[in-house]
């Protein structure tokens, strides 16, 4: 398989560059991208050391490493452009077109989508982050309240490090309670959850995957046998079904796809912006 460098190069931490140009390499299937982030490149003597490094990559790759960055900096960013990458700058792309349509000169500031410039947002994060810990396999039941959606499901679902995205990239206070084997032999919804009703959205998710997932944590245990994952996820379906509660198949759903479609589907308030 062709293998080809891609740096993501930022003024901070990296995660816009990662995430932006980690979507577009994702188009190019039968390529296999080594991905290199090179944070807090703020200034033109780190600049200069990111370019011998990406030069010295594509001497050794024998192609042109492919160069996503985020810096804010106009003559960071004018160094950067003189490596031997294919250089691509969303900040470039963007900022000219967007300065002539609202006439009004960027700032040019640092650190503005992720650092702490607005204490209040960064105070959500921090209390919705802290409830989905709580709240996390069925912790706190007694703040459901609070909660904008409840996750409910099998064992090892996906529940947990959706409710932990969710909090953090949108300030969606979110728990999750995972069904038990009691709930299974009575097959209705736990009591305790009957009053949440409105907040409660369902993970379901294919046997064979959860089988491989349970095997991970308890090889060859009854938990991890396809039996018993069929038998769980059969029943919790049922379950959602005859109460009424909403619920997806992550099965082949990523953690940012799962918590784009729990917020979409019960209308969810987004409280931060990523």
């Amino acid at each position: 398989m062709p293998r080809r460098t891609a740096f993501f190069v930022s003024d901070q931490t990296g995660v816009t560059a990662e995430t932006m140009g980690h979507s577009l390499l994702t188009q190019f299937e039968g390529l296999d991208f080594k991905q290199v982030t090179l944070p807090f490149i703020s200034s033109t003597d780190k600049a200069e050391e990111a370019v011998r490094r990406i030069n010295a990559t594509a001497i050794s790759d024998g192609a042109r490493p492919v160069v996503f960055s985020t810096l804010v900096k106009g003559e960071v960013r004018s160094r950067l452009k003189t490596s031997q990458g294919l250089f691509l700058d969303f900040f470039d792309a963007f900022l000219g077109p967007l300065e002539h349509e609202l006439q009004v000169k960027s700032s040019e500031r640092e650190g503005r989508a992720h650092g702490i410039a607005d204490r209040e947002v960064y105070g959500i994060r921090i209390e919705a982050t802290n409830f989905a810990l709580a709240a996390d396999d069925g912790g706190t039941t007694a703040d459901y309240g609070k909660a904008d959606v409840v996750l409910v499901g099998v064992s090892r679902s996906g529940k947990t490090p959706t409710c932990v995205y969710m909090a953090m990239q949108y300030g969606v206070f979110a728990a999750n309670y995972p069904l038990t084997e009691d709930d299974f032999e009575s097959k209705q919804l736990p009591s305790l959850l009957r009053p949440y009703g409105a907040k409660l959205f369902g993970l379901t998710i294919a046997p064979q995957r959860l089988q491989q997932i349970r095997n991970e944590r308890r090889p060859g245990s009854r938990y991890a046998s396809l039996p018993q994952c069929e038998y769980e996820v059969r029943t919790a379906e049922t379950l959602f079904q005859r109460h009424g509660v909403p619920f997806l198949d992550a099965t082949e759903c990523s953690i940012e796809e799962i918590a784009s479609r729990v917020i979409d589907r019960k209308s969810i308030e987004r409280r931060l912006r990523p």
